[in-house]
């Protein structure tokens, strides 16, 4: 890390637009930009509103952002609550630098401090270089199970019918 200071603390409210601007460029980065549809109005009141969903810590160097690892705690039935990690987003010209670990190891303090069963993540099949991070850590990387998925409009639009 070039000896440069890096600073870990929680997310704040102020911190929103850059955190979606990373965001954004992990998605422009999973080939998915149009993905994202989420406005700063509802990433900032679901994690600073009346009843916040998520958590995130920052990684900065001289006041600016460089990375965030985001979470929310998930209920498995087979599993009971575990911290599930949404995002660990390191901005591309600091990749490989070890924020990246800095920032998983403070997921799994997290976890280990809330009394989590243990912590969850997705990792895409063809991102070699975070499944290999991921494995450094013996984490067992699945197989067979497939992400569904209904947009906000398929939601808004839903009518019951008789199967």
């Amino acid at each position: 890390m070039n000896n440069v200071p890096i600073n870990i603390r929680v997310a704040k409210r102020e911190d929103c637009p850059r955190l979606l601007e990373l965001v954004v460029e992990l998605a422009i980065f999973e080939r998915e930009p149009q993905e994202v549809t989420v406005t700063i109005e509802e990433f900032e009141e679901a994690g600073f509103g009346e009843k916040p969903v998520w958590k995130a810590y920052i990684a900065e160097v001289d006041g600016h952002i460089i990375a965030f690892a985001l979470y929310y705690i998930r209920y498995s039935t087979w599993k009971g609550c575990r911290l599930y990690l949404e995002d660990l987003i390191v901005t591309e010209e600091w990749r490989g630098k070890g924020v990246g670990k800095i920032l998983f190891d403070k997921m799994i303090e997290e976890a280990r401090e809330l009394g989590m069963n243990g912590m969850t993540w997705q990792v895409l099949d063809w991102n070699e270089p975070a499944i290999k991070f991921y494995k450094k850590y013996e984490a067992a990387i699945g197989t067979g199970w497939l992400n569904g998925s209904l947009s906000k409009e398929q939601v808004n639009n839903f009518q019951a019918s008789s199967v």
